[in-house]
Parts: structure tokens; C-alpha cells; sequence
């Protein structure tokens, strides 16, 4: 009997449509932080009820915690954070399923797009803001539901790396009927 072994190269079709699909939600975000800060640099709020749109810039992370560390060290500990995850999403391509593998690409999407916001030293452009709730960015949504979703898509179940586009497992013999 011939035990198969799964190949535990990295994924480099799922490798490279996560990194496209987070390369376009960052873009995304960052287009809509640019329109926001040259839109409402005056001050302006736009009121739709429930949710209003007002510029704030956030110094710290996620609820503004570390805001009075230097820009730098939020910088450097939030780029290791992304290559931590772009190494997990390496070493993991293989068994990711399609909805782990979008939540992925959002997470990463969103942590981009904060990252290179953050960059200026200016802090991070907040705009969405519900009064009852911190105000946050289309990042930080893309970061939430990619959470989610990678989570999700873990514990429902996982891609067998063994398996081929036919079904069987790889290193076994075709049933013979």
C-alpha cells in the first residue's frame, strides 16, 4: 500500500489571486481615503442618518490604542503583522477553501491599506462614523469581514491538497469498475 504525501509547495494560482484581490481592495480603500480628505479637509460632514461621513485621523490603531507610541513603532509593528500573515497565507495555500482564501485576501486587502495610509506619519483617515461606535475606514471593514470569513472558511473545512481535479487520492490507483 502506498501512503501519498501532499505536496506542501504553496499554492502559487490561490498564492496569486489573494494577493490580486487584496491588491485591489487596498487600492480601493486608498482611492476612497484620497477622495475623502480632499473632499472634507474642510471640515464638512456629510449626515445619511445612521452613518455620517466626517475626516479623523487616527494616530494609533484600532480604537486608537498605541496613539501616543511614535508613528514609526505603529509602523513597524503593524508591517510585521502583515508579513506574518503573508507567511501563514505561504505555508497554508494548500488547504485554504475558497471562502477562507477570499477572507484572506480582504484581511490582507484592508491591513495594506491601513499600512500605507499610515506611512506619512499623518495617522490612518477615518471617515465612516455612526456616533455610537468608533469612527472607521473601508480598511477596517475589509479587515473585520476578512476575519471572519478566514475563520469561517477554517473551521468549516479545509481543501485536501491529496485530492486531484477527478476525486481520487493522489499516489492511488483508479477503482476499476
Amino acid at each position: 500500500m502506498t501512503v501519498a504525501k501532499a505536496d506542501t509547495a504553496p499554492d502559487l494560482r490561490r498564492l496569486g489571486l489573494v494577493i490580486g484581490a487584496a491588491s485591489l481592495a487596498a487600492g480601493v480603500d486608498l482611492t476612497v481615503k484620497a477622495v475623502v480628505s480632499t473632499q472634507l479637509a474642510s471640515g464638512t460632514v456629510i449626515d445619511w442618518g445612521v452613518l455620517s461621513i466626517q475626516l479623523v485621523y487616527n494616530p494609533g490603531v484600532a480604537f486608537s490604542l498605541g496613539s501616543t507610541l511614535p508613528s514609526w513603532v505603529i509602523s513597524v509593528l503593524t508591517g510585521a503583522i502583515i508579513v506574518a500573515l503573508g507567511g501563514y497565507l505561504i505555508t497554508r495555500s494548500q488547504t485554504l477553501t475558497a471562502l477562507s482564501s477570499l477572507g484572506a485576501a480582504l484581511l490582507l486587502g484592508g491591513a495594506l491599506g491601513n499600512f500605507i495610509d499610515r506611512l506619512d506619519g499623518g495617522g490612518v483617515v477615518d471617515y465612516l462614523h455612526t456616533g455610537w461606535f468608533a469612527t472607521f475606514n473601508l480598511a477596517d471593514v475589509f479587515v473585520t469581514v476578512g476575519v471572519a470569513m478566514l475563520t469561517l472558511g477554517t473551521l468549516v473545512g479545509q481543501r485536501n491538497p491529496t485530492r486531484t481535479l477527478s476525486g481520487q487520492n493522489a499516489g492511488s490507483r483508479p477503482s476499476r469498475r
